[in-house]
C-alpha cells in the first residue's frame, strides 16, 4: 500500500516555494488548500502589484487587501474626485502599515491626496509617481516644514524612487523629495526635461530653481548620496558625453545599474567613461544609442572589446538593442567575456550573423589581452588586429541566460539557432523577423529550453503547423506566444497548443492569414484563460452563419 503524502506545515511549504520560480510557484498553488495558503506568503509577494481603481468598487477589496497585509499596491484612475480622496483614506487606513510599494505612475494625484497617504506609509521601500504632472505643477509639493518632516520620517527607509517623465519636476522640488531618501539606492529620471548644459547659478552653489532640474543640482545629490546609490536612469534624455563622463566619475559613487536608452547624442567616449569609472556595473542598458560611434563599424567593435575586458566579472544584464553597428566580432568579445549574462538584448543588431553565434572565425588571441594588466585598460583597434581570424566561445557559453533577444537579426537562420539556443534557464526569447528560420529552430527550442515562458516569432514566415505542434508538447511553461504574420500557421496548431500549453494566457496573431475570425471566437469560446488575444487582420471568414441564409 502506497503511504499518502505527509501533511507539512505550511511554514515549511512557504519554504519550499521559495526554491521555486514564479511560474512554478502558479502549479505548486493548485495542488490543494495548504498549498495555496503557502503561496500567500508575504515573502512570497515582494514583486505581485495589486491595482486598484480610484473608484468605491475599489473599497472592499482594499480591506480583504489590508487582512492579508498586502505590501505592493499600484493605483491608477487617482484625481481630485470624492471617490478617489475615499480611496485614499482607505489605504492609509488599512494598508500603509504594510506597504512595501507604492505606485502612483500616470495619476492626476493631487498634492493634498498625496501628502495624506504617502506620510502614513512608514515602511516604503519603493515609490513611484512617474508622469503624476499634476502633483509638481504647483512647485508646492512638501513646501511646509511639517509635512516636509511627516514625509522624510516615513521615507526614511526609502529605496527605489521613480520621478521618470515629470515635465514640471524642479530643483527645489527635487530637493524636497530626496532630503526626504537619505537611503536612497535606485533613481529614475527618465523623460525628465533636464538642463545638462546650461547653468541657471553661473557656478554658484545654490540650486532652488523652480522652473528647471538642472546637471549641477543633480550632481550635488550624487555627491550627498554617492554611498548609497546603485543605480540611476537617464534614459530619452538630452544627457551628453561631457554629462556622463561627470557623473560616472563623481567620488564614492559605486554604481551597479545605468539605464540609457535612446539617448541619442551620446558616442563611444561616453561608453568608455562608464566602463572605466563603473567596474562594478551588473546592468548596462544602452538600447536605442543608434549613434555610440560617429567615427567608424570599427569603433564601436573597439568600444565593446573595453566594455566586456573591464566589466566581465559584474555585468548581469546588457542590452544594446537598435545599435546597428554590432558585428559578429562583438558577439565574441561578449561570449568570451560575459560569460555571467541573465540578460542579453540584441534586437536590430542587422550585422550579426550565424558565425557570431557559432564562435567561428572571429578573434581568441586577445581574449586574455586585458587580463595581463593589473588594472583595467580600454583595448584599441590596433589591440585586436592580430587575431580576428580566430575562433572564440560560442553563444552557449553564456549559461546563465534567462533572457535573449534577436529581434530583426535577419543574418540567423537555423545553423546558428538549432545549435547555439540551448539554455535550461531561458525564460523569454524573441527571434521575431529572422525570415530565414523554419520548423526546425523552434521544435529545437522547444526541446532544449524548457523553461521557456515567453516566446515571440513574429513576422517568421516560413513556420508551419506541424512544426509548431512538436514544440508544443514540450512547452508546458509557455505563458505568451507571438506569431503574428505568420501565414502558414492555422486553427489546427492553436488547438493542439491550447491543449498542451496550460499555461497561455496571451496569444497574438495579428495578420495571420491562416486563420479566421471564426478560429479566434472558438478559440475564445472553449478556452477562456486565455485573456489576451491579439488577431486583427485575419484572412477571411470561412463560414456564414445560419441566419444569413435566410430569405425573406
Amino acid at each position: 500500500m502506497e503511504k499518502e503524502a505527509p501533511n507539512l506545515p505550511v511554514e515549511v511549504i512557504s519554504y519550499i516555494l521559495h526554491f521555486l520560480s514564479m511560474s512554478d510557484r502558479k502549479e505548486a498553488s493548485l495542488v490543494n488548500r495548504a498549498w495555496h495558503a503557502a503561496s500567500l506568503d508575504q515573502s512570497l509577494q515582494k514583486n505581485v502589484f495589486y491595482h486598484l481603481q480610484g473608484t468605491y468598487d475599489s473599497l472592499e477589496f482594499i480591506r480583504s487587501l489590508g487582512r492579508r497585509q498586502t505590501s505592493c499596491v499600484a493605483l491608477s484612475n487617482l484625481d481630485g474626485s470624492a471617490a478617489s480622496k475615499m480611496v485614499i483614506q482607505s489605504i492609509a487606513f488599512h494598508l500603509a502599515p504594510h506597504l512595501k510599494n507604492l505606485l502612483l505612475r500616470d495619476n492626476s494625484i493631487t498634492e493634498r491626496s498625496f501628502v495624506a497617504l504617502v506620510p502614513s506609509c512608514r515602511n516604503l521601500w519603493g515609490l513611484d509617481t512617474s508622469s503624476c504632472n499634476s502633483l509638481f505643477v504647483p512647485g508646492t509639493l512638501l513646501s511646509t516644514e511639517e509635512i516636509r518632516a511627516r514625509t522624510a520620517e516615513a521615507l526614511v527607509d526609502l529605496r527605489e524612487l521613480n520621478l521618470s517623465n515629470l515635465r514640471y519636476l524642479s530643483d527645489l522640488t527635487f530637493n524636497r523629495l530626496s532630503e526626504c531618501t537619505p537611503k536612497l539606492q535606485k533613481l529614475a529620471l527618465a523623460a525628465c526635461p533636464i538642463a545638462f548644459e546650461f547653468d541657471p547659478y553661473r557656478g554658484a552653489n545654490t540650486s532652488n530653481s523652480t522652473v528647471s532640474l538642472t546637471l549641477n543640482n543633480i550632481l550635488c545629490f550624487l555627491d550627498r548620496q554617492a554611498v548609497t546609490l546603485k543605480c540611476l536612469n537617464f534614459s530619452r534624455t538630452s544627457i551628453t558625453n561631457e554629462a556622463v563622463q561627470s557623473v560616472v566619475k563623481v567620488a564614492g559613487l559605486n554604481l551597479e545599474g545605468l539605464v540609457l536608452q535612446h539617448c541619442k547624442d551620446l558616442s563611444d567616449d561616453a561608453v568608455c567613461a562608464i566602463c572605466t569609472c563603473q567596474p562594478g556595473l551588473t546592468t548596462l542598458d544602452l538600447t536605442g544609442c543608434a549613434e555610440l560611434t560617429d567615427r567608424s563599424v570599427t569603433a564601436m567593435d573597439s568600444c565593446v572589446f573595453s566594455m566586456g575586458a573591464i566589466l566581465h566579472e559584474s555585468l548581469r544584464e546588457l542590452d544594446l538593442t537598435s545599435c546597428v553597428y554590432i558585428t559578429d566580432f562583438s558577439i565574441y568579445v561578449i561570449t568570451n567575456y560575459l560569460k555571467g549574462l541573465t540578460a542579453l538584448r540584441l534586437g536590430w543588431c542587422k550585422g550579426i550573423t550565424d558565425s557570431g553565434l557559432l564562435g567561428m572565425n572571429i578573434a581568441n588571441d586577445n581574449c586574455q589581452l586585458a587580463m595581463k594588466h593589473e588594472k583595467p585598460q580600454i583595448i584599441t583597434e590596433s589591440d585586436m588586429e592580430p587575431s580576428k581570424e580566430k575562433e572564440g566561445a560560442s553563444l552557449r557559453a553564456l549559461t546563465c541566460l534567462k533572457e535573449l533577444r534577436l529581434t530583426a537579426c535577419t543574418k540567423l537562420t537555423d545553423t546558428s539557432i538549432t545549435r547555439e539556443i540551448r539554455f535550461q534557464e531561458l525564460k523569454t526569447l524573441s527571434l521575431s523577423m529572422v525570415h530565414e528560420i523554419t520548423d526546425e529552430s523552434v521544435v529545437s527550442i522547444a526541446v532544449h529550453c524548457r523553461s521557456l515562458e515567453g516566446l515571440a516569432l513574429n513576422h517568421c514566415g516560413q513556420l508551419t503547423d506541424q512544426g509548431m505542434i512538436a514544440a508544443t508538447s514540450h512547452m508546458k511553461r509557455l505563458t505568451n506566444l507571438e506569431i503574428s504574420c505568420c501565414d502558414k500557421i492555422t486553427n489546427q496548431a492553436l488547438e493542439v497548443l491550447m491543449q498542451e500549453c496550460k499555461w497561455l494566457r496571451s496569444l497574438d496573431v495579428t495578420m495571420c492569414n491562416g486563420l479566421t475570425i471564426a478560429d479566434i471566437e472558438r478559440l475564445q469560446l472553449f478556452h477562456p484563460r486565455l485573456t489576451s488575444i491579439k488577431a486583427k487582420y485575419l484572412g477571411e471568414r470561412t463560414y456564414v452563419s445560419d441566419s444569413l441564409n435566410e430569405t425573406g
